[in-house]
Formats: structure tokens, sequence, C-alpha cells
């Protein structure tokens, strides 16, 4: 028995799919050029604390430092005593005497909307040359 090619054009089933698959892919595409598109709010001489270990920031300060020759280190809530870390790390062991504080500026922050509303402490430390 001679085999038969089936034509994918005839079977809605596929086409479907196909036409699925194109949307998705042009989805992805627009939402590619919407991430490339956002710029950063903040300086980059700023340095935002949070989980992560305190080395890799203090690494990560060390390296904006020697290019910016200024940092500031921000954290809010229980990452404070982090950046504190960070700011001492960046001044007496990995700096070698070169950086120092410059300033200190502590605040609270409201976070949250309507009854959500919370008072949470931030700080900023300047560190630089």
């Amino acid at each position: 028995m001679p085999r038969t090619n089936k034509s994918n054009a005839n079977d809605p089933e596929k086409e479907e799919t196909a036409n699925t698959s194109m949307q998705v892919t042009q989805t992805m595409q627009t939402e590619a050029v919407q991430t490339q598109t956002i710029q950063r709010s903040s300086p980059p001489n700023h340095i935002f604390v949070g989980k992560k270990p305190v080395m890799s920031y203090a690494m990560s300060a060390l390296i904006q430092l020697t290019q910016a020759g200024e940092i500031v280190v921000k954290a809010r809530g229980m990452a404070i005593s982090r950046a504190v870390d960070v700011a001492e790390i960046v001044t007496k062991r990995l700096g070698n005497g070169a950086f120092s504080v410059k300033d200190i500026r502590i605040g609270t922050e409201v976070v949250g909307e309507g009854s959500e509303t919370r008072n949470i402490s931030s700080i900023e430390i300047v560190v630089g040359k």
C-alpha cells in the first residue's frame, strides 16, 4: 500500500496550536523589549542591602568605590545591622584605611497603603575617600 502524506494545512487542531505558539512568541518578544527599556531609578553608586551574605555587598561596595569614589549603603528594617557591617568591612578590612564613613542618615519610611501602613526604620551610610 502506498503511503500518503497528510498536509497540516487541513488539520484545524494543528493550525490552532501553531497560532497559539506564534502569539506566545510575540508576547515574549514584546515583554523582552519592555524589560530592556526599563531604566534604573537609583544612581549606580547606591547599594541596597537585603538578605544576601555581607561579603557579597562588601565586594560590590569596594568595586563601586574604586570606580565612583563614593557610595551610599542603604537598608531598611532588619537589614540595617547588615548595612553597618558592610560599611565597617569596607572601611576597616578591605579598604586598608583608604576609605572612611562620610555621613550617616537615619530615618523612618512609611510602607503600605490604607490601614496596612506601618513605619520602617532606614539608614543611609555614605562611604568615600
